[in-house]
């Protein structure tokens, strides 16, 4: 995977490829899936749910930078896969799972990956978790149409906010970085990652 997809697609952040290396990302999908954890395609974890394809993945995650400092927001982690190699370049991960079940299943597996500086929290992804704020990185695991005004309130200051705007082949990556209180956006590349949440296309969440 990491010659093979990941290299090849312009990842260069040897932690980035490190931890991906060492996360058994075969942990984080049904058993029937497990000989297809590997290969470069979203897999499906439950209805309406995939782990994305791991170049997508790294590509959104390298883009973030993330130190060994930041404390970082991981918004709709799934089965907690993301939250597990995020865990590996931060401080500390915590990550916010609307499913409550998808959330019991992240926090088994980064149990019993002896993974002791991230914790999964069950609610709605659009409100982010207010009492953990600020974060230093706010990452979205899925594609919205628009970024809710609740994650940017979240940001630290200096902090940094990954995004895909748009679905399928008009998906858009974008960086923010908020400076006091303006947020600024810049778009870095199309992926298509699988829309996060119901509320992607809602009208009130405009910033």
């Amino acid at each position: 995977m990491v010659d093979n997809q990941l290299r090849t697609s312009g990842i260069t952040d040897w932690r980035i490829l490190d931890a991906m290396n060492r996360v058994p990302r075969e942990r984080f999908v049904p058993d029937h899936q497990a000989a297809f954890a590997y290969s470069d395609e979203d897999i499906p974890v439950s209805p309406g749910r995939v782990l994305a394809a791991p170049a997508d993945f790294a590509r959104i995650v390298q883009l973030a930078e993330v130190s060994s400092q930041d404390v970082v927001l991981d918004v709709g982690c799934g089965t907690g896969y993301s939250t597990a190699v995020l865990s590996m370049l931060a401080n500390a991960v915590v990550a916010l799972e609307s499913d409550e079940v998808l959330a019991g299943k992240a926090n088994d597996i980064l149990a019993d990956l002896d993974i002791g500086n991230a914790a999964v929290v069950a609610g709605a992804v659009e409100n982010g978790i207010a009492k953990e704020a600020p974060f230093d990185v706010i990452v979205l695991e899925g594609s919205v149409d628009i970024v809710p005004p609740a994650l940017f309130e979240q940001l630290r200051d200096g902090g940094r906010l990954v995004a895909v705007l748009g679905s399928g082949n008009a998906a858009v990556a974008h960086l923010y970085v908020k400076s006091g209180d303006e947020v600024g956006g810049t778009s870095a590349f199309n992926v298509s990652l699988p829309v996060l949440g119901k509320y992607a296309a809602a009208p009130a969440f405009v910033f």
